[in-house]
């Protein structure tokens, strides 16, 4: 229903009606829609990391160029549909989501990534430089493209500006943003949305989510 719809037009009472339980059940168990959309963003994060894995294939080891294509897919998913783009501003502006999704990122992709350029940085400094490499993508996608400022200098301003935040030298900024031109991010990223989707109508109903993670 979020996917479809945005986070905000979807209702709980369309959430329940769809999931064809009782209202009052739904809100017992759940409390409230941002809780629901916890339970979502753990799969919605394995799906994109699942896409991106198998859409870089062997191409490459650099797990910066690995960054780089795996943020450019989120960003170009942000545009496949109005719905998808409030889904990701609505899970990235949450309090509850927002953590999940900065102390997930910072712990299995940043850290590992980055700690070359950060010697002797904790656990807590990539959690704290997650919140601001966070707030440039959701920047990013609240506002829309056009003819003004496509898709690609989208991904591209925003590789120069996180990458940055991890002190990653130009040089290999520079490599990033041509790396990330070898795919076809529109189809990639309308098969990544469909298998999201296929994935959470096949989902176990009864494994929590933590929100430690």
């Amino acid at each position: 229903m979020f996917l479809e719809k945005g986070y905000e037009a979807a209702s709980v009472r369309q959430i329940a009606a769809a999931a064809g339980v009782n209202v009052n059940t739904m809100v017992r168990d759940f409390g409230n829609k941002e809780n629901i959309l916890c339970e979502l963003v753990e799969y919605v994060l394995t799906g994109q990391f699942s896409a991106s894995k198998a859409m870089i294939g062997g191409t490459t080891e650099d797990s910066v160029l690995y960054y780089a294509a795996e943020t450019a897919l989120q960003l170009y998913m942000a545009e496949y549909s109005e719905a998808v783009r409030n889904l990701y501003c609505a899970a990235y502006s949450l309090s509850d989501t927002s953590e999940l999704i900065l102390k997930n990122v910072a712990k299995k992709m940043t850290a590992p990534i980055f700690s070359p350029y950060l010697p002797g940085a904790s656990p807590s400094d990539f959690y704290q430089l997650e919140i601001a490499s966070g707030s440039i993508i959701r920047g990013y996608m609240t506002v829309r493209c056009d003819a003004s400022f496509t898709i690609d200098q989208k991904v591209e301003r925003f590789l120069e500006a996180a990458l940055r935040v991890y002190r990653v030298p130009e040089e290999k900024i520079a490599e990033a943003k041509e790396f990330v031109k070898r795919f076809d991010y529109p189809a990639i990223a309308a098969k990544t949305i469909a298998d999201m989707l296929t994935m959470l109508q096949q989902a176990p109903r009864d494994i929590p989510v933590s929100k430690e993670e």
